[in-house]
């Protein structure tokens, strides 16, 4: 954790939102991944994360445009390259809405439409997972001074006993919702892959939208198909930025060395 926190902080290393790092598997045919938030805690599951990883396999020739998977904390999950690498689908799992399963406090229950108060303003919420926790706050118009205000309080609220990400879900038609995204270990987002999956299936759980839906977002829209089982395919696209090395002026010669170990 010292060492994703050092490489995250956008003053003194990189800057980012995550850190992702490929384990070996030996013995087996698929991907291992692992999320790390800017905070130092690991991630079950990024939809955005994993986008990106398939674009490094992509670069390192290590798979081509057929189907293959990557093993996360949340499950396995199937990724697909298309457009010479500036296009990724990934089947994100099912989206469950079992409070048990999210975790949520309290019976058993799907949790749909129940209330939350925060800061003195109450707000209706859906929860959900996808591999990792979601609260879906219901709202007629939504913006970033909302998500940067309520969303650090939603994430740590007493219900969640894991923390939450938030979501703040404005629907615009039965194939286009907008949100804006509280993560959990990051704060602010521009855009979340699984943020998206989680938003998109309780609006369609809720009868508010269909099964294909445009999730937009500050950072750009997601296209997200769900089945009647709630199976969630997300497709976006990824963009490289650059690439480059680390100091061990940044690390320290010991951490260096561990990290080329492992590329």
């Amino acid at each position: 954790p010292p060492t994703v926190r050092k490489i995250c902080d956008r003053h003194f290393g990189i800057g980012s939102d995550g850190i992702l790092v490929r384990e070996s598997n030996a013995g087996h045919d698929e991907f291992c991944l692992r999320i790390f938030n800017p905070d130092g805690s690991e991630a079950e599951k990024s939809g955005n994360g994993l986008r990106i990883f398939a674009r490094y396999l992509w670069d390192r020739r290590l798979i081509g445009e057929a189907p293959f998977t990557v093993t996360t904390r949340g499950g396995v999950v199937c990724c697909q390259v298309t457009e010479h690498g500036h296009t990724v689908s990934v089947e994100m799992g099912q989206v469950r809405f079992g409070s048990q399963d999210i975790p949520v406090l309290g019976p058993a229950r799907d949790v749909l439409r129940e209330t939350l108060v925060v800061d003195g303003q109450t707000m209706e919420y859906s929860a959900a997972t996808i591999g990792n926790p979601h609260c879906v706050i219901h709202q007629q118009h939504v913006s970033e001074r909302q998500a940067r205000s309520l969303g650090p309080l939603v994430e740590s609220e007493d219900r969640f006993p894991n923390r939450t990400n938030v979501q703040f879900m404005e629907v615009l038609d039965r194939r286009n919702i907008r949100v804006e995204i509280w993560e959990r270990g990051a704060g602010y987002t521009l855009a979340s892959g699984s943020s998206s999956c989680a938003a998109a299936a309780v609006a369609k759980k809720l009868g508010l939208c269909d099964s294909s839906i445009t999730v937009h977002m500050p950072g750009g829209p997601l296209a997200i198909e769900i089945d009647g089982d709630f199976q969630v395919r997300m497709t976006g696209p990824v963009t490289k930025v650059a690439e480059g090395y680390l100091s061990e002026e940044l690390l320290g010669a010991n951490q260096m060395l561990h990290i080329r170990r492992n590329l």
